[in-house]
């Protein structure tokens, strides 16, 4: 993983942790949550505070995820937004936390100037030891609080004016005064500069999780659906209708067709569908490059399509398909007949508009893992698993493409591979639920009669 490292490609963007001050608010704060300290005095955090350098001193990279189902968090500072999510468990865990911090930027940087910000990602379920409690997960809510209890104190302090105002001994009331006395010391002026965090939860209607070798959730569409990365039976008896796995080829592409969830990249608007695929086809070039141990150490695009003339016939289905698609694009050829039984299928497919977009494109990335820029930006879990895997070769060839291609223009890059599309650094957050709802039905859903 060194040369994914040095060009960043890999625990890139984390935000550095170096001073005695913020070391010993993150250890306040890890102590409040886990029970555990570091006697590191300098590391990196993500997004949600974790530290890999941490993980190893612990030996316990779910420090900050017990069971991988409700991830803690712990913010030094509202730059954490920008900060990857490392060891996911959840596809939209990420978002999540971004969209908290965004929500909540002037009051968390208020309060991380003065301490630690801790807290929890709630979801409707406290474990998924068994594959059917990942559809009861339903929502996700936020709770968070400095190390020192700020928000409980502002809102106890608030609660104590209030009776101070309402009550006509309040003035008199020495033990009521000398309580709003000593909150007021913690949290400042609350009348004047109130404290608060906005109460936030989001609908998990579609997701990925890691668990259970992968799973994808489709349930905000017509046609529900569970996807599995490996053997669906492993899965039990699940509550819905369709239950597939990735070998169920003609099924997925059913399932995808009959929700309008993707269309063919060459006919797709807003991007150049034909450069998409020749991108593709040389990809395609390098595995099989890596197959019949061919040296791509410095190769160029140039050497890439020298090399697949000169061994055209020795190259898998798949590249002669997007070949065939290429050739009716730009010459008017015979549309090629591609089943989704074909090798090729999901290369040649894109995500429409829709809210699972990005959902479906790290889905199309882990369908077809030889197109290595799509899977990293889609699904560096995977991406990371499968390179651990590849001959040198090929790893020195996609980290310096990666480098050079994507890591230089990341913007550009997912312009011309997604057009039109939301970004996939700042994809779509799952749709929240609005506080109404909240007050009108309860936290925990509307109560059945």
């Amino acid at each position: 993983m060194h040369r994914l490292i040095q060009r960043g490609l890999m625990f890139g963007n984390l935000i550095e942790v170096a001073s005695p001050v913020l070391v010993e608010r993150y250890n306040r704060a890890l102590k409040h949550l886990t029970g555990k300290t570091t006697n590191l005095t300098d590391f990196h955090i993500d997004i949600s505070g974790y530290s890999p350098e941490i993980g190893d001193e612990l030996d316990d990279h779910l420090y900050l995820n017990h069971g991988g189902c409700n991830r803690q968090f712990i913010l030094l500072t509202t730059e954490q937004k920008t900060a990857p999510l490392l060891n996911a468990k959840f596809s939209t865990s990420r978002d999540i936390l971004r969209h908290f911090i965004e929500e909540n930027e002037p009051q968390l940087f208020a309060l991380t100037a003065r301490d630690a910000v801790a807290g929890e990602l709630v979801n409707s379920v406290f474990s998924v030891s068994d594959p059917s409690r990942l559809l009861d997960i339903r929502q996700v809510t936020i709770e968070a609080d400095t190390t020192a209890g700020t928000l409980r104190d502002a809102a106890k302090l608030g609660a104590l004016a209030d009776r101070f105002k309402q009550e006509e001994d309040g003035w008199f009331d020495d033990v009521l005064i000398a309580d709003m006395i000593t909150l007021a010391k913690r949290t400042g002026d609350v009348t004047r500069n109130p404290v608060t965090l906005k109460q936030m939860a989001f609908d998990q209607q579609d997701y990925w999780t890691a668990h259970f070798g992968g799973v994808y959730l489709f349930r905000g569409v017509e046609h529900p659906a569970v996807i599995a990365a490996q053997d669906r039976s492993a899965l039990g008896e699940l509550p819905v209708k369709y239950c597939f796995e990735f070998s169920d080829r003609n099924q997925i592409a059913k399932f995808l067709d009959m929700n309008g969830l993707a269309e063919p990249i060459v006919k797709a608007r807003g991007v150049d569908g034909v450069a998409i695929l020749r991108q593709k086809m040389d990809f395609i070039v390098v595995d099989a490059a890596q197959d019949a141990g061919v040296d791509l150490t410095g190769a160029t695009r140039s050497d890439i399509r020298r090399l697949a003339r000169a061994h055209a016939e020795a190259l898998p289905p798949e590249y002669h398909a997007l070949r065939g698609i290429v050739a009716w694009a730009e010459h008017n050829g015979p549309w090629p007949k591609i089943t989704s039984d074909h090798p090729a299928y999901f290369y040649t497919l894109r995500a429409t508009d829709t809210d699972q977009a990005d959902l479906v494109n790290m889905l199309l990335s882990e369908l077809a893992p030889k197109d290595i820029r799509q899977l990293f930006i889609c699904h560096k879990e995977v991406f990371y698993r499968l390179y651990q895997g590849w001959s040198d070769t090929k790893k020195s060839f996609v980290a310096d493409f990666l480098e050079r291609e994507y890591q230089v223009d990341k913007a550009g890059a997912r312009e011309a591979l997604f057009g039109h599309d939301l970004p996939l650094e700042m994809p779509r957050v799952p749709r929240r639920v609005s506080e109404d709802m909240i007050a009108r039905v309860g936290p925990w859903g509307a109560v059945r009669r």
